[in-house]
């Protein structure tokens, strides 16, 4: 094959090859959403969270992730965090409200979320923010694997870096209802079904061992539950007597069956409702 093919078809395939990425304005935002085909980092302009001091129970995960933060906004080393545990008592609430928070401190920090299904793609997005002056926090809710789920292999690019390292200035927080990222169900019948049991799960199960920060949430009592409304109540200006609030959000909690800070908040958006006042979240 003569030289003149040999550069032609170069020149195709460098035509059929997608355009690099190019970074986005980042002083345009604080937050922004990674989304794919095609790869781009879309802007947010109004972050939904809630205030910090709103978060009720949580003040050891709240006070050790806000620590963390501050530090790798700094410039500082920093730990990758795993918030897991029960549904509806703030994981992705607190991640949110401890970036406000930083923010409100005078630093420069910036909130990328990244989906699950969208971590196969997380390494563009990593050379992308590779030796960027800005910091970033990139962020993945309600993380989980199944059995047969490749996925946690691409989040180890994130975690660990391969040879190029994770970038200093990227830190990654994600959200899970399990403590080891897949159900204990399929760990054991992995355990139990595998020629090599240990092998079988220990790359699944210690991909959580790479996170530097575990934070657990557990169920929050009944004290902490009424205290999480009417915290709510005085931040929105909702005046409502104790008596009524304690009869009102006890039959509320027990038509959903469990008590949580999202179910707090359900109740008092309807609360909110009644009472004309609106919510500016």
């Amino acid at each position: 094959m003569d030289n003149d093919t040999l550069n032609r078809i170069a020149g195709a395939l460098e035509r059929m090859a997608p355009a690099p990425l190019a970074a986005p304005d980042f002083g345009a935002a604080h937050g922004f959403v990674w989304h794919v085909e095609p790869d781009r980092l879309e802007p947010v302009a109004r972050i939904n969270r809630v205030a910090l001091e709103l978060l009720v129970g949580v003040d050891r995960s709240r006070d050790t992730l806000l620590e963390n933060t501050v530090q790798f906004a700094r410039g500082l080393p920093a730990n990758n965090a795993l918030l897991w545990g029960a549904r509806g008592m703030g994981k992705s609430s607190l991640v949110k409200a401890v970036h406000a928070e930083v923010l409100a401190r005078g630093l420069d920090l910036k909130i990328v979320e990244l989906q699950r299904e969208d971590l196969p793609s997380v390494s563009r997005l990593l050379n992308l923010l590779r030796g960027r002056g800005e910091r970033f926090l990139l962020f993945c809710d309600d993380l989980s694997f199944s059995h047969d789920d490749q996925h946690y292999k691409s989040l180890k690019a994130v975690l660990d870096g391969g040879i190029e390292g994770r970038p200093d200035n990227v830190v990654f927080y994600a959200t899970s209802n399990r403590r080891h990222l897949m159900p204990r169900d399929m760990i054991e019948n992995e355990r139990s079904s595998a020629i090599s049991p240990s092998e079988a799960v220990e790359e699944k199960v210690s991909l959580s061992d790479r996170f530097g920060l575990w934070l657990g949430f557990h169920p929050c009592g009944q004290d902490a539950y009424l205290e999480m409304i009417r915290g709510y109540c005085a931040a929105y200006g909702v005046e409502i007597d104790d008596d009524t609030l304690w009869a009102e959000a006890i039959e509320w909690q027990a038509t959903r069956g469990s008590r949580s800070g999202r179910v707090a908040w359900q109740y008092f958006t309807d609360l909110a409702g009644r009472r004309g006042v609106v919510i500016d979240a």
